[in-house]
Order: C-alpha cells, then sequence, then structure tokens
C-alpha cells in the first residue's frame, strides 16, 4: 500500500533515494522496482531485519535487481549519517509524528537531499488523527511507547517544511478507506486486535489492497480529501540552496 505519489515525486531511473523510517520497506521496494538506487533507514531493529529479509525474497523471485539497494541500516533522523546533498529525492511516511525533535529530523532530511531534489512526507492528517486520540490514550504517547507525539494541522506541517528550505509543491490525502478501520481499533482498544469487527475490517482492508475493486478505488478518491487518513507534502529544494539550510 503506497501513500506516496511517484508521479509527483518525479522519480527517474538511477535516481539515487533515501526513505528515512521506512519501516518494512513499501516504499524503497517499488522505487527499487522503478530502477531507482535505494537506502533504507529505520530507528526499529526489527523492522531493519524485516526490511532486509523481505529484500533477499524479492531479489531470489527476481522481482528487483539487488543492484537497486546501496544499503538497509538502522539509524536516528535527526542524526543521519550521510554527506550533504547525497540523495536525488528524500521520503519519510508515517516517521515524524514520532519523533520529539521533528524540526531538526526535516532540517537532516533536507541537508542530505541535492539542490533541484524532491522531497516528500508523510503524516496522519489532522481530523482523522484527532479523533483516534479522543478515543483511546493508548494510542498515542506518553501511554504508547513510541506512538505519536503530536497532531499536525496542515498549516503546522507547511510552515516547518519551508523553514527547513523547501519550497512546496503540492499536497493531497490518502486512505480514506483506512481511517474507520483506526476509529473502530481505538474504540476497542488499540492493541484489541482479536476483536470479531477489527478482524473482519482488517479482512477487508487486506482484500482490498490484493484486489484494488474499481467500487473501492473510487470510493477512496471521492473520500480522501475530506477523511483521507494521511496527508502528504511534496517539495523541492531550491538548486540555489545553501547546502546547509537553517532552521527558522
Amino acid at each position: 500500500m503506497l501513500t506516496i505519489r511517484f508521479d509527483r515525486l518525479d522519480l527517474r531511473p538511477g535516481d539515487r533515494v533515501l526513505d528515512v523510517g521506512a519501516g518494512f520497506g513499501r516504499h524503497v521496494f517499488e522505487c527499487a522496482r522503478r530502477g531507482a538506487d535505494v537506502v533504507a533507514l529505520d530507528y526499529a531493529e526489527d523492522e531493519v531485519i524485516e526490511t532486509r529479509a523481505t529484500l533477499g525474497a524479492m531479489v531470489d523471485s527476481g522481482e528487483i535487481d539487488i543492484a537497486r539497494f546501496k544499503g538497509v541500516l538502522r539509524g536516528d533522523a535527526t542524526k543521519l549519517p550521510f554527506a550533504d546533498g547525497s540523495f536525488d529525492k528524500v521520503i519519510t511516511s508515517e516517521v515524524l509524528e514520532h519523533i520529539q525533535d521533528d524540526v531538526t529530523a526535516i532540517a537532516e532530511m533536507v541537508r542530505v537531499l541535492k539542490p533541484g531534489g524532491t522531497f516528500a512526507a508523510t503524516v496522519p492528517a489532522w481530523g482523522p488523527e484527532k479523533i483516534n486520540w479522543m478515543l483511546s490514550d493508548e494510542y498515542h504517547a506518553p501511554k504508547s511507547v513510541g506512538g505519536h507525539v503530536r497532531i499536525y494541522s496542515k498549516t503546522e506541517l507547511a510552515a516547518k517544511l519551508r523553514s527547513s528550505g523547501l519550497d512546496l509543491r503540492g499536497s493531497h490525502r490518502a486512505h480514506a478507506l483506512h481511517s474507520p478501520y483506526w476509529w473502530l481499533k481505538c474504540a476497542v482498544g488499540p492493541r484489541n486486535d482479536d476483536h470479531p469487527m477489527v478482524e473482519k475490517y482488517r479482512s477487508f482492508l487486506e482484500w482490498d489492497i490484493v484486489e484494488q475493486p474499481t467500487s473501492t478505488r473510487v470510493a477512496d478518491k471521492v473520500l480522501s480529501p475530506v477523511l483521507g487518513k494521511s496527508i502528504v507534502f511534496y517539495g523541492h529544494k531550491p538548486a540555489d540552496a545553501d547546502p546547509e539550510p537553517g532552521i527558522a
């Protein structure tokens, strides 16, 4: 399930891509399929291990070329181990809401992005996320260790991205059908994965991801501007940008 639109990312074969907080690698795998050279970074050791395992399986099945993967490593988004301007594209999906010092993390991502490069970030959208927080304290920090530490408004995230030196090139919402799933989980308890209603809705979403029927694609497109669980921003680092943009 991809959140970022690759036509908006302007991804080209041979581009060097960094995914910060790659999770289990859904976006880096797609970048590799499209011919990009990718680096996946995540703070969670188990997700790094799982991404490496999935990578091996995809290489063995011929889905991707092993040469496209330049690294799968554990690291801190606020202290990226790369030189200035190392990547043509930098993406981060559903990560910034977990980081206390998000301003430093954004500045680091922009630092390693080449002047002229493209940046994409996704976070939970304000409305659906606010409902999750209201339904359960177990969903977010501090009760949820490593959970979400803030709810972004569109204005706040846009301001932080601009302050890092990016020119914003648009935004959109995504995954409307996933918002009710998380409201349901929060209502019955975020860790209650065995609840019959949660299981039934999860089965529906899994079916939808695999089958991608026209009916749900249309419904998601119509509903996402209002109910989309995620909001996605796209930015461009000016070609004449200072290699180390200041933080406003």
